[in-house]
This record gives structure tokens, C-alpha cells and sequence, in this order.
């Protein structure tokens, strides 16, 4: 399945309020780029959302910089529900996401300057790069790490989305699902020791099982070249009883709801996903809108739960005021190959204001 996956399209986060997380995620995370903006019912979700058709106010924004982006996803219909604890590492679900940075140190120093953040201290990794984690004003933990892809050269503290560190239960278990069906399967670390560099707020010194595994930047694939490589820290944390993170909560909810790759062949994905033993929850079929985006997406989950999303994009706006969008459909009649960089660089454009 790893030929069919080209890259992390975005992560879901939940909030109150879309308006004002799009404007904060702009300022902390340099994600300024306009993808689409949509009010609608989540007719699919309903295995996800109290078996009721909810409404919801859905924003992707993107940091052109290189890497995944961020769908702000709003209830509309509901009053999204807080967690009542803050999630503790190792509690199931997607614990942080992962920024990548050009300059670790940098970057630490800008987000110190910040009133609105916490931050830990800088530490460095078992394959020995700097990192820290930063936790936003809703609470939401980001691992800001050194990148090594990137789309275009800017003065920005950061760039997009590069991964996500995700709890589980049952290591080999998780490791079979993300290596051999996603197929992120490159260990770049592995081990079980305690861990000390973790977010402000959290018990140092708990013995976990621990695995980064990575994803090369794609050689195929219209975005593959923007969106880059992919990190995936499995946390196994073998002194604490883990909770679901959305236990008793709905999909879109305020927190981490999904992390969404870019898809090549949706078909091809889920034959080769339900043969090995990982059906799909969700199925968009044909095509989804999403005003001024369109395609296929599904759902599948990891073995405790954490929600993926796969998407098959069909159309997507280029530049928006103009009526320009890109027909991807037709592409992959002459096999998938990437964009040119300055077809994707005109999305930069279509600005958050």
C-alpha cells in the first residue's frame, strides 16, 4: 500500500472557534495559504458523530514552505466538547503533531518571545537531532523537529506538517498496520528506555516503548513534491493504563481528530488494506465537494482506533479569484507524475486575510 500514499495532505483540529484558529495557526505556524473554506453537513460521519448528520465549518490551510497542512474543522450544529484531562503521553490517539523547522534553536527562541504558548526545553532525540514541543492556547501539543524537504526557500520559523506522534497499545501491532499498509516503514529509531524529552507538563522520566519510522518524499504524485516526507512516532508508554484520547467523544471534536494522507489510487488502497485485515469505516465513493475542492476520501483505522484519512483529490483551486483550478482527474491518465513547482507555487496566492 506504500506505493498508493505520497504524503500527509493535513491533520484535522477541532476548535470552537474556525475564524480565530485560522488566524492563530497563520501567526504560530506560518499556515497562510487558503486551500478552501466550507460550511456543509458531515452527511458520511455518522458512525463518528452520535449516528446524527452533523453541520460543521471546515478550513485547510496550508505553509508553503513544504509539508502537510491543517484542516480547522468547527460542529456548527453542536457546542464541540473540550477533553475533560489533557491527554498524557502515551494515551491512544494522536498525542502531537510534528512541524519541521529549518533551525530547531531558532524557532525555540521565536516561540519563547510568544505569551500564548508553553514550551518545553530543547532536547535531542535518540537519532540525535534537536527538538522541543510546544503546546498551543487550546492546549493541542506540536513537536517542532528539524526538516530536511523543502517546497521553497523563505525566511518562515517553520514549515507545515511533517508527522505526528501517536499512542498505542500494542506495539507490533501499530507497527504492522503503519509499515506494512501505509508504508512508512523506514526505522529511522527504535527502542524502549524512559523518556525524558517530553512536553511541558508531563511525567519525564516513564519508561516507553518507542519507534520513529519515516516515509521518503514520494517520486510521484501532483503534491508529493510540496507535501514531503513523512514521520511517525509510535509511543507505547508501559507505566501508565492509557485512555482513547476521544473516548467518549465525536470525530471533530476539539483535539487531534484525523491525520489525512494524499492518495493515489483509492481503489487499489482499499483492496489492498482490506485484505490485510483493515476494512474501510468511511467511503466518500465517486467524489466529495467541498466548494472549492473535490475528491474521494475514506477512513480507516489504526489497531486502537486513531482515526486516518485517505484522499484522492480530483480538483483543486489554483487560483481562485480567476476561476483557475487544476482538474487532477485528467492527470492521472499520464501516471500521476508531480506538478510543476510554479503551478503549485500559484496556490500561495489565495492568502488568509
Amino acid at each position: 500500500m506504500g506505493k498508493f500514499i505520497t504524503g500527509i495532505q493535513q491533520v484535522g483540529i477541532g476548535v470552537k472557534d474556525a475564524c480565530e484558529a485560522k488566524h492563530l495557526y497563520k501567526v504560530l505556524f506560518g499556515m497562510d495559504v487558503l486551500i478552501f473554506e466550507d460550511k456543509a453537513a458531515a452527511a458520511l460521519m455518522t458512525r463518528y458523530t452520535g449516528t446524527e448528520v452533523h453541520h460543521r465549518h471546515a478550513i485547510l490551510s496550508l505553509n508553503m514552505a513544504g509539508g502537510g497542512g491543517f484542516e480547522i474543522w468547527q460542529f456548527t450544529s453542536r457546542e464541540p466538547v473540550t477533553r475533560a484531562v489533557l491527554p498524557r503521553l502515551g494515551d491512544l490517539g494522536i498525542f502531537a503533531v510534528k512541524i519541521k523547522s529549518r533551525n530547531v534553536p531558532t524557532a525555540h527562541k521565536y516561540f519563547s518571545s510568544l505569551s500564548n504558548v508553553q514550551l518545553s526545553d530543547i532536547y535531542t532525540s535518540p537519532d540525535d537531532r534537536p527538538h522541543f514541543w510546544l503546546t498551543d492556547p487550546y492546549g493541542n501539543h506540536f513537536n517542532i523537529v528539524e526538516g530536511d524537504e523543502w517546497f521553497k526557500t523563505d525566511k518562515g520559523i517553520c514549515g507545515g506538517v511533517v508527522g505526528a506522534v501517536i499512542g498505542v497499545s500494542d506495539m507490533d501491532k501499530a507497527l504492522h498496520f503503519y509499515r506494512s499498509v501505509l508504508g512508512i516503514d523506514e526505522v529511522v529509531y527504535s527502542g524502549e528506555a524512559p523518556m525524558q524529552d517530553v512536553p511541558q507538563g508531563q511525567a519525564s522520566g516513564e519508561t516507553c516503548k518507542r519507534v520513529l519510522l519515516k516515509k521518503q518524499v514520494a517520486n510521484k504524485g501532483a503534491f508529493s513534491k510540496l507535501l514531503g516526507a513523512v514521520q511517525i512516532e509510535l509511543i507505547q508508554n508501559t507505566v501508565i493504563s492509557p485512555q482513547k484520547i476521544y473516548d467518549n467523544r465525536y470525530w471533530g471534536d476539539c483535539g487531534f481528530i484525523h491525520i489525512c494522507f494524499d492518495a493515489l489510487d483509492m481503489d487499489g488502497l482499499k483492496s489492498d488494506s482490506t485484505k490485510a485485515g483493515y476494512c474501510f469505516t468511511v467511503d466518500s465513493a465517486n467524489s466529495f465537494d467541498m466548494g472549492e475542492a473535490a475528491g474521494r476520501f475514506c477512513y480507516v483505522e489504526d489497531p486502537d482506533g486513531t482515526l486516518i484519512e485517505l484522499v484522492e483529490t480530483h480538483k483543486v483551486p489554483v487560483l481562485k479569484k480567476f476561476g483557475w483550478y487544476l482538474n487532477l482527474k485528467k492527470r492521472k491518465e499520464k501516471g500521476d507524475k508531480r506538478l510543476p513547482d510554479w503551478v503549485i507555487g500559484m496556490m500561495a496566492l489565495n492568502k488568509i486575510r
